[in-house]
């Protein structure tokens, strides 16, 4: 067990302890008193971590340009999941290709202009049945600002070459980090067998704000699993459901406490390990920043905490 998974559980196992320290309110009209236990802050704790999901959401929606954004799903096989639970710090390569993906597109685009649309990913080590299965969600404008023009728009993304550019930069930066004796046999036959690329599933565009902030509460480092999904526990046995992604039926399973342990602390990160970064005109700033500015002023969102 990696020490990172012992400390967290330790943490949420203390939340709201009052043994562990409270804060205590009074009010001076009626002479009341409330004791509040401190929380553990943990964003793998169900409750502290959507309260973690708010405040980002409060703080990265008011970032937001004012323009259509979309939602990308940058996937991997499963023959490569391995590698990234054997290894933690390849997870960052997943990021590195996702944004030289996009960023290599747009350049492709305008080489002169040098196009640079903003956007933001966040890295999921769970499917929705709790295994292993990290992939890459981008909230990205359809849109970017070049060299010259402050702003064009991008309402087509060519996912038939996004798949393989993908597939390539992402295999390509593996093969670099893991070495040629070790990679290049999973790597050809990877290649012999998605010949399409991997696959990048694109939602629908966004262009209300409602929709860009549930987006932002529902991808940006919510827990592993909501409470509301265990259905049953005899002291042994988790009953829990989930949504099958491939048809949308509802599929329950009854496994072993242990079992179910292991597939959640499986994706407890590391400390200090970002899960959600900022990219191109979210990240720096660009020649055209201030009259971009006038377009982030009129799309100030803000998030009611629940």
């Amino acid at each position: 067990i990696r020490p990172v998974v012992l400390k967290e559980v330790k943490k949420i196992m203390e939340c709201g302890d009052p043994d562990k320290g409270y804060a205590i309110y009074a009010c001076t009209h009626c002479n009341t008193f409330k004791h509040v236990p401190f929380r553990c802050k943990s964003r793998f704790c169900n409750t502290c971590g959507m309260k973690y999901v708010h405040d980002r959401a409060n703080k990265l929606s008011s970032k937001l340009i004012n323009c259509t954004h979309r939602h990308i799903v940058f996937t991997i096989p499963q023959e490569l999941r391995i590698f990234f639970r054997e290894d933690r710090s390849l997870l960052d390569v997943l990021f590195e290709a996702a944004s030289q993906t996009i960023f290599a597109w747009f350049y492709s685009q305008n080489k002169s202009e040098n196009f640079i649309p903003g956007f933001i990913c966040v890295l999921h080590t769970f499917g929705r049945d709790l295994k292993w299965n990290p992939h890459i969600h981008m909230l990205i404008t359809e849109g970017a600002s070049g060299n010259i023009t402050v702003w064009r728009h991008f309402k087509h993304f060519p996912y038939e070459m996004l798949r393989k550019r993908w597939q390539t930069t992402l295999l390509f930066m593996l093969e670099q980090r893991l070495g040629k004796d070790k990679f290049r046999r999973i790597k050809n036959s990877l290649y012999k067998a998605n010949k399409d690329g991997f696959y990048v599933h694109a939602k629908s565009s966004m262009d209300k704000r409602k929709h860009v902030v549930n987006y932002v509460v529902r991808y940006t480092g919510r827990p592993v699993m909501a409470q509301s999904r265990i259905i049953g526990y005899d002291g042994s046995m988790v009953t829990f459901w989930y949504e099958r992604h491939e048809d949308g039926q509802k599929v329950t399973e009854h496994i072993s406490a242990i079992d179910f342990i292991k597939r959640l602390i499986i994706h407890i990160n590391e400390e200090q390990f970002k899960t959600v970064r900022y990219y191109g005109l979210y990240a720096r700033k660009h020649k055209n920043q201030n009259r971009l500015i006038r377009m982030v002023s009129q799309n100030t969102l803000k998030v009611r905490t629940m």
